[in-house]
């Protein structure tokens, strides 16, 4: 079973996170702004999407999710997320996981982070 908090972020940076009116609405409400403020502040359109999380900078993806939180690698609004991030990656299995805890083990270093190809995340 994949544990989420021993993971350094991988599924937020995703280049694509979709956000539904909905999403935005539990943002709103949870920075006390109104839905139109969130969508502008938080949202962008882009990839074929009405809406998708802005990205920030980050030193091991390059981009993330501008609410993950870098220095800890954990989401910062982890109840107002999005329902995208609420569903992901199911109950059972994440291949990133699966893959982090083999080069783990095989590095024989806890903390690795295993990379995939670096301009995935440009």
């Amino acid at each position: 079973m994949y544990d989420c908090s021993k993971c350094p972020g991988y599924c937020c940076s995703y280049p694509v996170i979709e956000l539904k009116r909905r999403d935005v609405e539990r943002l709103a409400k949870h920075f006390k702004i109104t839905a139109v403020e969130a969508e502008n502040r938080f949202t962008r359109t882009d990839h074929g999407y009405k809406r998708i999380m802005r990205r920030k900078e980050d030193e091991i993806y390059g981009r993330i999710c501008q609410f993950f939180d870098t220095t800890n690698r954990n989401c910062s609004i982890y109840d107002a997320r999005p329902k995208t991030c609420r569903e992901f990656p199911g109950p059972d299995r994440c291949g990133y996981w699966d893959f982090l805890t083999f080069e783990r083990e095989t590095q024989e270093d806890p903390d690795h982070v295993a990379l995939t190809n670096s301009a995935d995340f440009e």
